[in-house]
């Protein structure tokens, strides 16, 4: 189901205002539909960021086992092909 869009008014500079327009002409959008995208994408970057921040808190918290990696290290010539270049 589809929601409704609620109008909301925000302040923007003049200099913000002319980029926005540019792009907006130059895409063929509407400045709202630009504002709409970054808002999205900024929304999307702090998710990634928090979840970025949780992973490395937890390895943090729980150190990776480095004899995991030693050992594939030593095991990896012994199971994969070598490469003929």
């Amino acid at each position: 189901m589809v929601t409704p869009n609620k109008l909301i008014q925000i302040p923007v500079d003049a200099e913000l205002l002319a980029k926005l327009d540019e792009l907006s002409k130059a895409e063929g959008t509407s400045r709202s539909a630009i504002i709409r995208r970054a808002c999205r994408d900024y929304l999307r970057r702090m998710r990634e960021e928090a979840l970025d921040q949780l992973y490395q808190r937890g390895y943090e918290q729980i150190p990776e086992d480095t004899g995991v990696g030693e050992v594939q290290v030593v095991l990896a010539p012994q199971v994969l092909p070598e490469e003929s270049w």
